[in-house]
């Protein structure tokens, strides 16, 4: 976003990613500190650059740069999600199996007269010599 407008407030680009603006000023601030954004005041407004040449932080991909990244993101446009083949639903994420909750992962249920697994650990135990 910051790619395509780069006079956007950060209420505007926390908004569109569903994120708080807190969030989003240490996103910004941390990229800035790291060299890959940069940050002119304009009158009232803050203007920001990428900076294209700066490479990824992680060794593995430090050969790379973000600019690669930035040209691929923008070739694919905003909200574009790669098909997986793994008949998902039109929001992007797999339907939820049955006894699951949407964006949750199942929970375990622990069967009638089974100890739950924090019961059967050690700690609940007594001393050695003493009863439980």
């Amino acid at each position: 976003m910051i790619s395509r407008d780069p006079e956007v407030r950060l209420r505007d680009l926390a908004d569109a990613c569903g994120l708080t603006e807190r969030a989003v000023r240490a996103i910004v601030a941390d990229l800035e500190h790291a060299g890959y954004l940069t940050r002119e005041r304009v009158g009232r407004r803050n203007r920001y650059r990428i900076v294209p040449g700066t490479p990824f932080r992680h060794p593995a991909e430090e050969h790379f740069d973000i600019g690669i990244l930035l040209r691929t993101l923008a070739r694919e446009g905003p909200g574009h999600r790669p098909p997986s083949g793994r008949g998902e639903s039109a929001g992007g994420t797999p339907p939820p199996r049955e006894g699951e909750r949407a964006g949750r992962r199942p929970t375990a249920v622990t069967p009638p007269g089974a100890v739950p697994a924090r019961e059967a650990t050690g700690r609940d135990r007594g001393r050695e010599g003493e009863p439980p």
